[in-house]
């Protein structure tokens, strides 16, 4: 159950979201430019904020702050950038990214670039289940082509996490999927059955409009001499990842793979490896910086009683069974706004939407699906969450950048709206 929050106490709790916002959004656009203020900056002075309005002891407050920014998720993102960093560092400076770039020019065709990315994103996040994984792997081959192709960079990086979210939502071994089946007790088949026919028509029209920029793309785009051993190392992240195997162990083993290339081909000395790989992790500070005061930010809210506000408020005064389901749905994008992590969002409100369900006679493999979708809309769109800090992070870009060109979530939220309000797809939509 839900424990009962004041509304004063309720909007305390949530401003912090408000101050970071206003920060961040609002001076952004003063400037003119979303990459003059560091969302670092903005988040410093919400977490400020936050601990000023919370209650008890200082030492309390950051405590609890302190639970949340070495929460393991937490932690366990910050090992991923740090991997992913010397990997990325070690492969540009080895030249694994331009041979890999090189060698996407040769056999994809121009004008197919932009869709092809799109589709191979969805591919591999399909199989692999991780949007992180995808991003990681497919954000600096992205980048390369933009370099190439003459493209912009946030929109590249923009291509792959579209995909990455695709199969975030609806893989198999997908963490969204798992906790978004579990809450309510139904089969990932069905579940997966559901969200595709809601989903697809996203992944069509996405891909027709990068076909059609694509055809903007010069006929040919100059080429260097094949580097085959260099593309070794990519090759072997993405067949690894496609089977399964852990992204840290994956990312570790890039690294190593990049050393002994690199040493082999003399681009690296012991020296100079290491310091390649010293700059890769340090490229990814202010990304570790940022998701520990994200962390420690959506934890004291939710100890605030923000979270309990924002589902006592959206289920008050449901009616009806679109009602019900559009509750859900919002239910999930607060959470997800608040805790910047669609699996979070998901287990957070699950038993809530599984009694909103039931009360209402919805189909459980329906909710499961807009569970999914719409958290992994907004953890697709908000500026502070990994997917779009790693992408803008290795595409070195800012992650107000990439909003405009996230054609994917965007598409894909609207059509989950539209599936609730033309209740859609009607076989497992409530009689």
């Amino acid at each position: 159950m839900v424990s009962e929050v004041s509304h004063a106490k309720g909007l305390l709790a949530l401003s912090p979201i408000a101050v970071f916002l206003v920060v961040y959004l609002v001076s952004s656009i003063i400037a003119g430019d979303f990459y003059r203020v560091p969302v670092s900056s903005a988040f410093l002075l919400a977490c400020v904020y936050a601990l000023t309005v919370s209650k008890g002891t200082m030492e309390e407050r950051l405590k609890v702050f302190s639970d949340g920014a070495a929460h393991n998720r937490i932690l366990l993102m910050v090992w991923i950038f740090v991997l992913a960093g010397a990997f990325a560092g070690t492969a540009k400076d080895m030249g694994a990214i331009d041979a890999t770039v090189n060698a996407t020019l040769m056999i994809v065709p121009s004008k197919m670039l932009f869709a092809g990315m799109f589709l191979t994103s969805c591919f591999i996040s399909m199989s692999i289940g991780t949007s992180v994984g995808t991003i990681v792997a497919l954000v600096p081959i992205a980048s390369g082509i933009a370099g190439q192709s003459g493209s912009s960079y946030p929109f590249m990086a923009a291509v792959v996490v579209g995909g990455a979210l695709f199969g975030d939502n609806l893989s198999f071994i997908s963490d969204t999927t798992i906790a978004a089946t579990k809450a309510m007790e139904c089969e990932m088949g069905d579940k997966f059955k559901v969200n595709i026919r809601i989903v697809m028509p996203a992944v069509l029209i996405v891909t027709l409009i990068y076909v059609i920029l694509g055809q903007q793309l010069v006929a040919e785009m100059e080429t260097s001499p094949l580097q085959p051993l260099k593309v070794i190392p990519y090759i072997t992240v993405i067949i690894l990842a496609v089977c399964g195997l852990d992204v840290l162990k994956i990312l570790f083993l890039g690294i190593v793979m990049n050393a002994a290339i690199g040493l082999l081909c003399g681009d690296f000395t012991w020296v100079s490896w290491l310091e390649s790989l010293g700059r890769g992790i340090a490229g990814m500070s202010d990304l570790i910086v940022i998701s520990m005061l994200a962390g420690g930010l959506m934890w004291t809210i939710r100890n605030n009683g923000g979270m309990d506000y924002i589902i006592q408020l959206l289920t008050r005064h449901i009616s009806g069974r679109r009602g019900a389901q559009f509750s859900i749905a919002g239910l999930v994008c607060l959470a997800n706004l608040c805790t910047a992590n669609n699996t979070i969002a998901i287990i957070t409100v699950g038993d809530i939407s599984k009694d909103i369900t039931d009360r209402f006679g919805l189909d459980p493999r329906k909710t499961a699906s807009i569970l999914d979708t719409f958290s992994c809309f907004i953890q697709g769109i908000i500026p502070y969450g990994v997917q779009i800090l790693m992408a803008s992070s290795l595409a070195y870009c800012s992650p107000g950048e990439l909003l405009p060109y996230l054609y994917y979530p965007f598409v894909m939220g609207s059509c989950a709206v539209l599936a609730i309000i033309f209740r859609y797809p009607r076989r497992y939509s409530p009689r």
